[in-house]
């Protein structure tokens, strides 16, 4: 019976194994003949069909059966790969998604979109062609040496790592004569045994028979393989599914890890003959008397047959083998984990972290040197234990970026437009938790792009550009968080449409003189945009305002750059993760802040002799500019006569943030704000120190934009004052 358990597992595997097949497709429309590609996106369609099957969803098992079958021409180079091909089956794969959504409650599938999506695969290959290309192929099998070329153990593609959940499985597969018949090709199942790991595979040639008795559409071989992996005897016996009923096939776990010794010796030939039934064990032992080397001794007798003995050889020696492997390969192993879990370890050590802060303090107050060497021990420990987790909650950003591969063939076909999406930096890591929320405003950025900034082919020629348009992805570690940037080399924002639209919606006067960065900001306002028409696309001034907020969400920002002809960039900076920073402690009045770590550079005193009109320190040889902190957040009191000057450092400028103490470096649990002080835009969260004080986290580049209103302001309130007193 089937539980829930294994139903949700195959849920998450099946959406992955999905993933995997639209990449190998999008890959193999620019490299029709990559035989890797082909081979990938067959082994996924393999296995969504197999544990489909096992784990109860037999209408997705039938279809994805079908579209496995098709790829099993394709490897066989009897079928080419073309765009139509390409397209239909991204097709069926979101039919399977569908039809696992409807089986987990959601919308119904529909039935119909299945079998026209079979149809019209059938109808771009007709059955009777493909059935005599079949046979053909078998044929030519059989009159090639491929016996001989199934013996090479330089076939295997799957590397086996350590792992003590791996057995070795004696695999016996003795196919009927007529197996040809129905278009199977053994060779074809021997090659995913292949892949499933550490692989020997001995062809019994024993029963072919003279030449005057060949029939050559018969199958006369026997195969003997011992497999290592550590996949499960239903996976492998799935393999053979579809020819259970033409062949025999015994498939029995022989060897565990444990059953070598270090150096490897496993079980004498003869154990394993009786093992296997070959012989009796009072044959064996009266031959032993014999003091030849058994196997000559067995074949001379004509007690058993020469390719019986290569075969037993064959897992003597492969068994002997695996221990060695294992050693000289890298480890490696993972689990799943419910990202819940993880979400709750994240709190607890988060807890753990404020914790031993507060117990360190309270040590110190005790001037012991015994607990204070059991304190630091422990906050040793749970500083590591909190990287850790951290480091479980990374994802590469590659797994977000591949998905949109397939987002630009399906919108550059639908506006028809040519589009080529390039990636890099895609193993940048990111907290899962801001990936998983990556997902919606990227999808908007890029259909923005393709709709509004890739020309037609017609305009591009036209204006001297390539036809194909070009659109960028790329992640990089800046400072404290990443950088994402979507580009394109499109036609660029218009700054007259962009003024046009917001003089008629009353967002700013005709006259007004507004800088190029914050118009273009303009098009992140709620139902603000410059599109003549509404499309299935864009053009409701929806999408822009929820990358907005959802930067707002996600304590990042966001930042366009453009040039009319030449394309636009859209920066999206976001912290690495939401839960932890390494921070330091400032004091400025009676209210304490925290500065990211990583975008301190150095800190300096500064007296009150020293601070003169221009705000400007000079360190070592460079002018840096400084804020008082006491001044844009507006805390009243006497500034000390010695103050420290925090030097940041935000998209490659420095500024100097003037404290009254830096108190030290700091453990930060990020808590969020609340709705109660959404408008602090100056602050990214709040953190609880030892004592059970507050104290905020800055967002950097927020206080240093606050800093420069706050100076507009003032000029602008001077200016006036001129005016009037003139």
């Amino acid at each position: 019976m089937t539980t829930d358990t294994q139903k949700e597992i195959y849920r998450e595997e099946a959406g992955e194994l999905l993933a995997d097949i639209e990449t190998a497709l999008l890959e193999l429309e620019e490299r029709p003949d990559d035989a890797e590609q082909i081979a990938r996106a067959f082994r996924a369609l393999h296995t969504i069909k197999g544990s489909g099957a096992m784990a109860g969803f037999d209408d997705i098992a039938a279809f994805s059966h079908e579209l496995e079958s098709l790829f099993d021409r394709v490897r066989a180079k009897e079928i080419a790969i073309t765009s139509e091909l390409i397209s239909f089956t991204l097709a069926g794969c979101d039919q399977i998604r569908a039809m696992l959504n409807e089986a987990f409650g959601g919308e119904p599938a529909n039935p119909y979109r299945a079998r026209d999506i079979l149809r019209y695969l059938k109808a771009l290959f007709p059955a009777e062609s493909v059935k005599e290309s079949v046979k053909e192929s078998v044929k030519e099998s059989v009159k090639c040496d491929v016996l001989s070329v199934m013996k090479e153990d330089n076939l295997n593609t799957f590397h086996l790592t350590p792992n003590t959940s791996s057995l070795t499985y004696r695999i016996h597969f003795h196919p009927h004569a007529d197996i040809f018949k129905n278009g199977t090709n053994p060779i074809y199942l021997i090659s995913e045994l292949r892949e499933m790991g550490e692989c020997k595979v001995v062809a019994r040639l024993d029963g072919i028979p003279m030449l005057d008795g060949y029939d050559p559409e018969s199958c006369y071989t026997v195969w003997d393989i011992i497999l290592t992996t550590d996949k499960q005897v239903g996976e492998i016996r799935n393999v053979f599914i579809f020819v259970e009923d033409s062949a025999h096939i015994l498939i029995e776990p022989i060897h565990t890890s444990g059953d070598t010794d270090e150096e490897g010796q496993y079980k004498r030939l003869g154990e394993i003959l009786v093992e296997r039934g070959h012989i009796s064990s009072d044959v064996l032992e009266g031959v032993l008397k014999k003091q030849k080397r058994i196997g000559d001794m067995l074949i001379e007798e004509k007690i058993v047959k020469p390719g019986v003995v290569e075969s037993a050889l064959a897992e003597q020696q492969h068994v002997r083998e695996i221990p060695k492997i294992w050693r000289e390969a890298e480890k490696v192993s993972g689990i799943r984990v419910d990202s819940e879990k993880l979400d709750k370890l994240a709190n607890l050590v988060g807890e753990l972290v404020t914790l031993q802060a507060r117990f360190l303090q309270t040590v110190v107050s005790y001037e012991n040197d015994e607990l204070m060497a059991v304190a630091e021990e422990m906050d040793r420990l749970t500083s590591e234990l909190r990287d850790n987790t951290m480091t479980m909650r990374m994802v590469p950003i590659g797994k977000i970026f591949s998905k949109f591969r397939r987002l630009v063939r399906d919108l550059s076909t639908e506006l028809n437009k040519q589009v080529r999406l390039s990636i890099d930096g895609e193993d940048t890591e990111l907290d899962k938790t801001i990936i998983e929320q990556l997902h919606d405003p990227m999808v908007h950025i890029i259909r923005n792009c393709i709709d509004h900034g890739i020309e037609t082919t017609e305009v591009r020629r036209a204006a001297e550009k390539p036809e194909v348009g070009q659109i960028y992805l790329s992640a990089s570690y800046s400072g404290a968080g990443v950088k994402i940037e979507i580009s394109d080399d499109g036609a660029g924002l218009s700054e007259d449409m962009i003024q046009a639209k917001a003089i008629e919606k009353g967002l700013i006067t005709p006259n007004a003189n507004i800088a190029e960065k914050d118009l273009f900001s303009l098009i992140f306002l709620p139902g603000f945009s410059t599109a003549a028409t509404v499309t299935n696309v864009s053009g409701r001034g929806v999408g822009m305002d929820v990358v907005r907020r959802r930067m707002e969400e996600l304590r990042g920002s966001v930042d366009i750059r453009s040039k009319k002809g030449e394309g636009t960039v859209i920066s999206l900076t976001l912290p690495l993760t939401l839960a932890m920073i390494d921070g330091l402690l400032v004091k400025a009045g009676n209210e304490f802040y925290v500065f990211p770590l990583p975008m301190v550079e150095e800190c300096m005193e500064l007296t009150l002799t020293d601070i003169d009109a221009s705000r400007i320190a000079n360190v070592r040889g460079d002018l840096v500019p400084y804020i008082f902190l006491r001044e844009i957040l507006e805390i009243s009191g006497d500034v000390p006569m010695t103050c420290e000057v925090i030097i940041t450092r935000s998209d490659n400028y420095r500024v100097g943030f003037v404290a009254d103490q830096i108190v030290g470096q700091h453990q930060t649990v990020i808590r969020g704000l609340g709705k109660y002080c959404a408008k602090a835009r100056e602050f990214s969260g709040a953190t609880v120190l030892a004592d059970g004080t507050v104290a905020l986290i800055a967002d950097v580049p927020r206080l240093i934009e606050a800093a420069k209103a706050d100076e507009e302001r003032k000029r602008t309130q001077s200016h006036q004052m001129k005016e009037m007193k003139g």
